[in-house]
């Protein structure tokens, strides 16, 4: 009886086992679309045998429960690489934006920048065009027509990058209250896996835990550390703490000379964060790195032409009489910061401009020929004026085109990371079909076996008298 109630046991052993491992599979199937989900398979464990006169007899196994399928290796690579494509996705699209600006606009009504390297050689042509009739009004107020489109092309576009740049500021300033509640998640969940499941996998805490980390991936650039209890601590790439066990600190922002930036504590880590990674890393290098050196490209633009040309006029006499005192065509600029967003003609009356020389009269053209050569002498450090503004265009398309090609980089990395997981850790419902069936026939035959016995005891009990048992 001893042998039979044995057997009993084992087989109950191998039904609870099969039914379990059942419900694992029927979990899985029922989470073949849940993003994050981590495939779970039985964790199968020898139950501990007998003695009977020395000899050892196995009693079956246990399922311990699920073990999630997952690699850390490749979670964490995916991470990395993640914020990086994030970082060098979002400066992408402030340097698109910013390099729209200085496209020409092919006639378009809606541009308000214009093509400020059109503009540049229209204004010194219109000296050449005066040149041939110096006391002609038509073509002095051509002149001031010409200069007008260039200062509003200039300034408008230096508003505009402005505007960019107050935006990335707002981008910025939103990113970390994303942040905070990202990491003030992982440290909860931190704790309840901690709690829960300190030395083994916790199935769908640790998916949380790491869809809260890939998200926060994708905002800010981090490392992560496996802790005792099977814990995590979060820093940012620099090494500042964002999370340790159950405790987050949070991240806060503050103004700098009228700019945002982001601090832990009392430390200011805009800097850091910049070069980390995560969206706020490509926002803060658009915002501090990209546009300010776009924008002191205009500045110096507009601060040379406009202290040249008018130091230029006023070398001249006008129509009006006036000797070397002509006065300005453009507002006079004071420092070379600013100069491109005051950019302004200032000169109403076009007989102010001082079109002969000192000596000439009236119908000398001597001075128009020298402001016209000033659009072919290096007047904006050490370059013309076309050829510093094409050369601050085309190094702008250089930089728009090397992060295109990092992004377009990083993003298929991410993709390839992507699919590995998914191979290795996704629901492939064909598998799940197969150790369905597996499992239902290993139930079908410890059924079978129960059966048996159940046949077997009925007898035993009834002296050897063969007994239907139903």
């Amino acid at each position: 009886m001893a042998t039979i109630s044995s057997a009993f046991s084992l087989i109950s052993s191998a039904l609870d086992a099969d039914q379990a491992a059942l419900s694992i599979v029927a979990n899985n199937v029922a989470n073949a679309s849940t993003t994050g989900y981590t495939r779970e398979v039985p964790n199968w464990e020898e139950n501990p045998p007998i003695q009977i006169d020395n000899v050892s007899y196995g009693t079956g196994v246990s399922q311990t429960g699920p073990t999630s399928i997952r690699d850390g290796v490749l979670d964490q690579r995916l991470v990395q690489q993640q914020q990086l494509a994030s970082s060098s996705g979002a400066r992408l699209t402030a340097l698109n934006t910013l390099q729209s600006l200085f496209t020409p606009d092919s006639g378009s009504t809606s541009s308000t920048t214009g093509d400020i390297g059109t503009d540049i050689s229209n204004f010194f042509d219109s000296f050449s065009s005066l040149e041939s009739n110096p006391s002609n009004d038509a073509l002095r107020q051509q002149v001031l027509s010409a200069a007008t489109t260039l200062a509003g092309d200039v300034s408008n576009a230096a508003a505009s990058i402005s505007s960019q740049r107050s935006a990335l500021d707002e981008e910025a300033s939103g990113v970390v209250s994303q942040v905070n509640s990202l990491t003030s998640s992982i440290a909860s969940l931190n704790g309840q896996i901690e709690t829960i499941s300190p030395d083994a996998d916790a199935g769908t805490l640790e998916d949380q835990r790491q869809q809260d980390i890939l998200q926060l991936s994708q905002l800010v650039g981090i490392n992560q550390v496996r802790t005792e209890n099977n814990g995590l601590s979060i820093t940012t790439t620099a090494g500042q703490l964002l999370v340790s066990g159950e405790t987050s600190v949070s991240m806060a922002t503050g103004e700098v000379n009228g700019v945002t930036h982001l601090f832990l504590g009392s430390s200011d880590i805009t800097t850091e964060l910049a070069t980390g990674g995560g969206e706020l890393g490509g926002y803060l290098t658009a915002r501090d790195q990209d546009i300010p050196t776009a924008l002191a490209s205009l500045d110096q633009l507009a601060y040379s032409v406009s202290t040249s040309v008018n130091s230029q006029n006023n070398a001249g006499t006008d129509l009006a009489g006036d000797v070397g005192n002509a006065g300005n065509i453009f507002a006079e600029p004071t420092t070379i910061s600013g100069s491109a967003e005051a950019m302004q003609v200032v000169m109403t009356d076009p007989a102010h401009l001082a079109a002969a020389s000192l000596t000439g009269g009236t119908g000398d053209d001597s001075n128009a020929i020298a402001l016209a050569a000033l659009g072919s002498q290096a007047i904006v450090n050490g370059q013309t004026p076309i050829n510093f503004f094409s050369q601050f265009v085309s190094t702008l398309g250089s930089t728009v085109s090397e992060t295109q090609t990092e992004n377009t980089a990083q993003n298929a990395s991410v993709t390839q990371l992507q699919t590995q997981i998914s191979s290795l850790s996704g629901v492939n419902l064909n598998d799940e079909a197969s150790s369905m069936q597996q499992f239902e026939r290993s139930y079908q035959a410890a059924s079978e076996v129960f059966t048996i016995l159940n046949t077997i005891m009925a007898s035993a009990l009834n002296l050897g008298v063969q007994t239907a048992v139903s």
